[in-house]
């Protein structure tokens, strides 16, 4: 028996998703261990091997693939947890990371304050070197100068490098020959170079994502080496990938060498798991949600793919690489409640996380989280939290929520709870707005699919706030990006500048910058056991009409690339920005210009057969899966009120469930308000759709398809 095995490492538990080759599937979860994340991804292996009556080694010597999720990269960048870093640049640019593209964020914020930089100006240090805008050597490097600042590196016990000089992506000969020249002095500091990190137009996006590297690269460089030295000491010998921001996955080795590409590791896997679910109900499009125990994710899938962004901001700083358009905000299960200076209640960015936790895990927490706001409503047993794996603590819950909350607010604790819930609600609300209504899309003409072991507590209320007629829960739902990953294909995005009006555009050039892309890639994904048979090109163009400050991504086919088709790729064009903001410019023949053309290649991996695992046989009749009944919080009449609970995990047929209602599985709960239906039966999925806007119940949305297992 061969296992593929999917982890997530996230801020509160770390999630596991075992697909054997006959189909079998298991679902894990254990607690994360923040000071190395690689104790808890161990602990969970060992675990599950327990669960399989297997040995450790009989289990390990069977294990084919696993892809790992990591969130170490953007705890780094987020808490300010990297390396120290150092910064070599052109002559006169020594504040480019300051005075970023010299537009402020917030035009209207008269607080508005500069995001630091990672690099502290003492640590910036500039040489005396050149290059023109069309490539031309003005200047050579004399490696000299960098001898007195690689003696000032080491006094000052600088662990990572940046070298990133001015239009080095058009000629990288000077900072190639300053990069190899430190690499030789500093053998135990990390160098990063724009010319390997992004050799693409545009100063201050290639500074600050090449010094994003360096300052997160020891970060993630240390942990990948102790998780592949205690794999080693377990004797694995199958692969180890790491998912990428852009929804690909990687070797260890490239993770190690390009950081950058993992700060959105663990939240890409989950708008891949999305297109796959949407796709088996028969739609292109939907919304993911994920709902963890610190942060909550949004994420679209238009035309069966992922919506990809090449102009992301990490707690703003700039990571100019391509990846998947996911709006993360600080609203999880361990999002805490306080009261600001003006009487409000407000809930997060703030975590109790998995240590100490939320009050009720009665491992110290002192503060209300998102997760005792719902034991308290009533949508949580304390006796059977992750199925009864761990017991919570209710009354103290209640005592320290009116304490710390209801006092200062003037509300019981059950008040107090219902506001915490309908705040965290809205703001989850908003964060699938900015994913959807921001992007140009109408979230009332989507799918969606909730995932998190919480998200589907609250999935109704952000529905029914945006107006959205249904969501769907698989039961992969607690641990879908787990789950995702499994999905993951080797993939490398690769960039080229190539200023141009379009209607000028050189067709030898063209062309020969991409089969140039497309020669590296394939080098690359050979060297990692792809064959050139199992690669798919997809090209792209960063566009924009002449006179304009910024450029439109625009996917393309390779029949259009090599066939130079130029005006239906602007016809193209034409619709997208249109799409996004209302108008285009064709009638008044406005001319268009080419900044980047981009190709990604995707190695086609080995993937499980299904997702699904196995159907059980599940209960002859609702009344057969009917737990008993207890207060629930009713949010569309705000009172508590005693509504049935049911054994979700034994809900296999086609059963309909009229809300208000509670489902509980092991590994997550389903709330439906008094809003809401639903249907089971495909598969163990739970589909819960809007009364008001579904009348006729879920045949109205969901194009069914023959033989459909959601699971």
């Amino acid at each position: 028996m061969k296992y593929k095995i999917g982890i997530d490492v996230g801020g509160t538990f770390t999630d596991f998703f075992l697909v054997a080759d006959n189909g079998d599937s298991i679902m894990h979860k254990t607690l994360s261990t923040p000071k190395d994340s690689s104790e808890g991804f161990i602990t969970g292996l060992k675990e599950i091997a327990k669960i399989l009556n297997l040995s450790e080694r009989d289990f390990i010597d069977n294990i084919d693939t696993i892809v790992h999720g990591t969130t170490v990269a953007t705890n780094a960048l987020l808490t300010m947890g990297g390396a120290k870093t150092a910064l070599i640049t052109t002559k006169g640019f020594r504040d480019a990371l300051e005075m970023r593209r010299g537009i402020r964020e917030e035009r209207y914020d008269n607080h508005y304050k500069n995001v630091s930089p990672l690099v502290p100006r003492s640590l910036r240090y500039t040489i005396d070197e050149r290059i023109d805008a069309e490539g031309n050597i003005l200047s050579c490097l004399d490696t000299k100068e960098l001898d007195n600042i690689i003696k000032d590196l080491k006094e000052k016990d600088v662990k990572a490098v940046a070298v990133c000089f001015m239009n080095s992506y058009l000629n990288n000969e000077n900072e190639k020959i300053a990069t190899e020249y430190l690499i030789k002095q500093l053998p135990n500091v990390f160098i990063s170079s724009s010319y390997e990190v992004l050799p693409s137009v545009r100063f201050y996006e290639r500074v600050s994502t090449t010094v994003v590297n360096a300052y997160i690269g020891v970060v993630v460089d240390s942990y990948l080496k102790s998780l592949l030295k205690k794999l080693d000491n377990l004797n694995f010998s199958g692969k180890l990938m790491i998912m990428q921001s852009n929804g690909g996955v990687v070797t260890p080795d490239v993770a190690r060498k390009i950081a950058a590409v993992t700060v959105l590791s663990g939240p890409a896997a989950a708008p891949i798991a999305g297109a796959y679910y949407a796709d088996l109900l028969g739609y292109d499009n939907c919304i993911t949600m994920d709902m963890g125990g610190t942060s909550f994710d949004a994420s679209l899938v238009v035309n069966k793919q992922c919506v990809t962004s090449t102009d992301a901001d990490i707690d703003r700083y700039r990571v100019a690489l391509p990846t998947l358009d996911i709006i993360t905000i600080g609203a999880g299960g361990g999002s805490i409640g306080w009261v600001d200076k003006g009487g409000l209640l407000q809930m997060g960015p703030k975590s109790a996380g998995s240590l100490p936790g939320p009050i009720s895990y009665d491992r110290g927490g002192e503060k209300p989280a998102c997760t005792d706001a719902d034991l308290i409503l009533g949508y949580l047993d304390p006796k059977y939290f992750a199925g009864g794996k761990y017991q919570l603590n209710k009354d103290k819950t209640i005592n320290v929520t009116e304490k710390v909350l209801g006092k200062p607010l003037g509300l019981s604790s059950q008040q107090a709870a219902a506001g915490m819930y309908r705040v965290i609600n809205m703001n989850m609300a908003q964060g699938v707005r900015q994913v959807s209504v921001e992007r140009g899309y109408d979230p009332r003409e989507f799918l969606m699919i909730c995932a998190g072991g919480a998200g589907s507590i609250h999935a109704g209320e952000i529905c029914r706030e945006l107006e959205i007629p249904m969501f769907v829960v698989p039961s992969v739902a607690p641990i879908f990006c787990a789950a995702g990953m499994l999905l993951g294909d080797l993939k490398h995005d690769y960039v080229r500048s190539y200023m141009s009006k379009f209607s000028r555009l050189v067709k030898t050039e063209f062309l020969g910058l991409y089969e140039n892309m497309k020669e590296k890639a394939i080098e690359t994904l050979i060297e990692e056991g792809i064959s050139e048979d199992k690669i798919q090109y997809i090209p792209s163009l960063d566009l924009r009409y002449i006179g304009q400050y910024h450029e439109v991504p625009l996917e393309v086919s390779m029949n259009d690339i090599y066939g130079f088709n130029l005006e239906k790729i602007k016809d193209a064009f034409h619709n997208e920005h249109n799409r996004q903001f209302g108008y285009e410019l064709k009638d008044e023949g406005t001319e268009l210009e080419v900044i980047n053309i981009r190709l990604r290649a995707v190695g086609i991996t080995e993937k499980p057969h299904s997702l699904t695992g196995n159907i059980d046989v599940g209960a002859d009749s609702l009344n057969d899966a009917l737990k008993g009944k207890r207060k629930a919080y009713i949010p569309e009449i705000d009172e508590m009120k005693e509504v049935p609970v049911y054994n979700g995990d034994i809900l296999k047929s086609n059963f309909k469930i009229k809300g208000p209602a509670i489902i509980e599985q092991v590994n997550t709960t389903v709330f439906l308000g008094n809003s809401y239906n639903c249907e089971t039966g495909i598969g163990g999925a739970f589909i819960v759709y809007n009364k008001k806007l579904m009348p006729d119940g879920v045949d109205s949305f969901v194009k069914r398809k023959e033989n459909v297992i959601i699971n």
